[in-house]
């Protein structure tokens, strides 16, 4: 086969088993698939994800059937107000060998894993916080003034209750901006919450399986860079990211005078990625302007802010975001 049907026939290969995954990934975790397909285009792509939703609606066990289908070490890490950097990143301890003599020893906190659950990471303090900077950004932690390499792949599954705000510290714009996408887990609807009843109160609940193999998920993320993306979605990504920001010439007065700072470069990086994983949940081989108007709420809303004059009418980022999405699309398709 040419280089073209190569690709094809490997990106036609992974949709395959990403509908596999999605289907086994679905048992345990009802009725929220765009939640799933979110999750999932954060993991494709390489990238660390922020779930926002209150308690009880199955974050963690989102993300413990994510562990378990895509093949991934996953370890869970409950953020308290008293955590501190050390409880995640490992710390060197004086050891005493059989021998008598003595020499210091790294033992490994939970970050050293695949995958990582970082459970309602709003309530450790800004120090904690922090420890994670490094280890999403370069993928290896600095401990004793020794920099030592996360597992490959390495990604971060984080929660975040919106609406206890008591006892917690708002994440910073910096640590924000790391994550890929931000993903909002809504109420299930009334169908939906019956069948989650009927599946989690009997005797046995359906089991997901695994159905990445050990770097699978990694050699489908360099598969992914490859997706050709056309120019008319590579220019279309460009103008919507540069519509947020309140200093740009030609921007529109609502988001001059809504916006207080607007998403940065990565926000386009991120934007590049996420639609070619979402034309490949979806059985597609390049992604669509429809798949960057799709993305943009995930990818936009926790890297841009509301000024205070916004905030005080009461003004939605995310309808700000829907409706200039949606007016830049119509122009490029009047042009």
């Amino acid at each position: 086969m040419s280089q073209p049907d190569d690709l094809v026939f490997e990106i036609e290969a992974l949709e395959v088993k990403l509908a596999e995954a999605r289907a086994s990934i679905t048992r345990r975790f009802i009725g929220q698939e765009r939640v799933v397909d979110l999750t999932l285009t954060a993991l494709l792509c390489g990238g660390h994800a922020l779930l926002i939703g209150l308690p009880g609606l199955g974050k963690t066990r989102l993300v413990e059937t994510l562990s378990t289908v895509m093949g991934l070490d996953g370890n869970r890490v409950q953020f308290t107000p008293d955590l501190m950097p050390a409880d995640i990143l490992g710390s060197e301890i004086l050891d005493t060998g059989k021998d008598g003599g003595r020499a210091f020893r790294f033992v490994p906190g939970p970050i050293f894993c695949q995958l990582l659950m970082a459970d309602e990471i709003n309530r450790a303090s800004p120090r904690t916080q922090s420890a994670l900077l490094q280890a999403m950004q370069e993928k290896v932690v600095t401990v004793a003034g020794q920099t030592r390499p996360l597992a490959k792949p390495f990604h971060v599954l984080a929660t975040q209750n919106p609406i206890e705000q008591e006892g917690t510290y708002p994440l910073p714009e910096a640590q924000l901006d790391r994550f890929l996408v931000q993903i909002d887990v809504p109420y299930p609807d009334r169908k939906t919450e019956k069948d989650i009843l009927l599946a989690t109160t009997g005797v046995e609940e359906d089991q997901s399986t695994q159905v990445f193999a050990e770097g699978e998920l990694m050699a489908a993320q360099k598969l992914l860079r490859r997706m050709p993306v056309g120019d008319a979605v590579v220019e279309m990504i460009l103008d919507l990211v540069r519509a947020f920001r309140p200093d740009e010439p030609g921007v529109s007065a609502r988001v001059r005078d809504t916006v207080a700072w607007g998403p940065g470069p990565r926000a386009a990086q991120a934007l590049m990625l996420t639609v070619r994983a979402r034309a490949l949940l979806q059985g597609r081989l390049a992604p669509s302007a429809e798949d960057v108007l799709d993305m943009a709420r995930p990818v936009l809303s926790h890297r841009m802010a509301l000024n205070f004059a916004a905030r005080a009418r009461g003004d939605s980022l995310a309808d700000l975001i829907d409706s200039t999405a949606a007016s830049l699309a119509r122009a490029e398709a009047a042009a």
